[in-house]
């Protein structure tokens, strides 16, 4: 074919174009030169290798897979149109001298084919050679399902396995992390269930969100521990997580956030807030260091606090609408919003908060009226038509002395399981019930751990 045809894009003798099984690029008689160099050398040394076509940019001769599954018509562009891998010819075919580099069309059978040469009578036969034993060979890779496109590990899946192959490291509580130092850490035992438990439940408080999550804490009696809750939920998350946590005080009137929460320089309240509320308007020049006028930092509890109306000679309430405004703010600027709410469950900005909250934690201390305040709610909720409360509400149960009735915890333990999604018990801590500043950093242990466990709680209900 001349290269003319070549440009062209001349067709093959069975009907499909020459583009259909090759590359736009016109080799030249040293290109075909050269691959016939390295076949003759095949030939000589016996490897019998079949050329990578990704590799070799002429291909093979006899059948390329990628280029020509069904047999190159053209034959071998060195003159043997249908010679085997190594240059021979085929023996039932007879000797021909070499044609030029594109010859005419063979009509023969296709080169994978081989007649079966006839047997001869007089020859005797042959012992087969001795059997060599097989060579070892590297386990070949599965091949890929038919249809189904081979997929690699990336960069970011090795990453990914190794972070789920992780394991817990050495053990420092209890009679294990005491061997490991008396060791000198040649001895390293792992870590008991404990240990475990308690790094598992930080791991699920530091999980990542797709969006900024709130919480509402409520219950319509006073003394049910809801601003201790918020606090003590707010330590937690906030130095678990690592800020980017605001507790707020959502009561129509005056709460006790504020008062509870750590003191600040200035005395803005949420009231101060929605005057000043248009600064805020622009989203391109509002800034998060501008709510600290009207946030308050909680220091080493790494969370603030945005406290409701503190001044005497206010008589409004804070509406569904101001809620709203507020709550969008809220959302621009921080990850995990704990709210604080009124005992007026029929409040708008009450109702509002609650159909906002992406989880709602029924707070109660072991005492039948605060108990059976939350179980009423609960009612109430599921009449106003309120969906999914038992996977979208936990409890939060908290000892109001050293001493509790027994019988009556177990009692509130089993109601609120069949109507929420969890029960968490927190001890009594004489930190969390003075009714003065919260000193987070007298907090028990005992305390610490139970409410780590119940945050976690919350994180994995979001």
């Amino acid at each position: 074919m001349s290269q003319e045809a070549w440009r062209s894009g001349g067709s093959r003798h069975d009907g499909h174009s020459l583009d259909d099984d090759t590359s736009s690029r016109l080799y030249q008689p040293g290109d075909l030169a050269e691959y016939a160099a390295r076949r003759d050398s095949r030939a000589v040394g016996g490897s019998g290798g079949r050329p990578d076509p990704l590799s070799d940019a002429l291909g093979d001769p006899v059948r390329d897979p990628v280029r020509d599954p069904l047999g190159d018509p053209l034959g071998d562009p060195l003159g043997a149109p249908f010679g085997d891998p190594l240059g021979g010819p085929v023996a039932s075919d007879p000797p021909s001298a070499p044609g030029p580099a594109l010859g005419p069309m063979p009509t023969s059978p296709p080169p994978s084919y081989r007649p079966p040469a006839a047997p001869d009578p007089g020859a005797t036969a042959e012992e087969p050679p001795a059997a060599q034993p097989p060579a070892e060979q590297a386990p070949a890779e599965p091949a890929p399902a038919e249809g189904e496109v081979r997929r690699f590990m990336t960069a970011t899946d090795f990453l990914d396995r190794r972070d789920a192959e992780q394991e817990h490291g050495p053990a420092t509580w209890g009679w294990r992390g005491s061997v490991r130092r008396w060791s000198g850490g040649l001895i390293n035992p792992k870590m008991g269930p404990a240990e475990r438990a308690y790094e598992d439940d930080r791991r699920l408080i530091q999980r990542d969100f797709d969006g900024p999550r709130t919480i509402a804490f409520i219950n319509p009696k006073g003394g049910a521990a809801k601003t201790t809750g918020v606090l003590a939920a707010g330590y937690t998350f906030g130095t678990v997580r690592g800020g980017g946590v605001v507790a707020w005080d959502n009561n129509e009137t005056r709460g006790t956030l504020g008062i509870r929460g750590t003191r600040s320089t200035h005395r803005n309240t949420t009231r101060e807030l929605l005057e000043d509320l248009e600064r805020f308007t622009d989203v391109y020049q509002s800034r998060i260091g501008d709510l600290g006028a009207f946030v308050r930092s909680q220091g080493d509890a790494h969370f603030d606090v945005l406290a409701s109306d503190e001044r005497p000679d206010v008589t409004g309430t804070i509406r569904a609408q101001d809620f709203d405004a507020v709550h969008k703010l809220l959302e621009r600027f921080y990850r995990v919003i704990l709210i604080d709410t009124g005992n007026n469950m029929r409040a708008e900005n009450w109702l509002a908060a609650a159909g906002a909250a992406d989880l709602l934690v029924v707070t109660s201390t072991v005492r039948e009226d605060t108990g059976y305040s939350g179980l009423w709610m609960l009612d109430a909720l599921q009449d106003a038509g309120y969906q999914n409360l038992k996977y979208k509400a936990i409890t939060v149960l908290s000892d109001p002395s050293a001493q509790v009735d027994g019988k009556l915890a177990d009692d509130l333990v089993d109601v609120y399981q069949q109507r929420t999604r969890g029960v968490y018990r927190v001890p009594y801590d004489p930190a969390l019930v003075a009714g003065s500043v919260v000193p987070y950093a007298q907090l028990s242990h005992h305390t610490r751990m139970q409410w780590l466990r119940a945050c976690a709680g919350m994180a994995a209900a979001l």
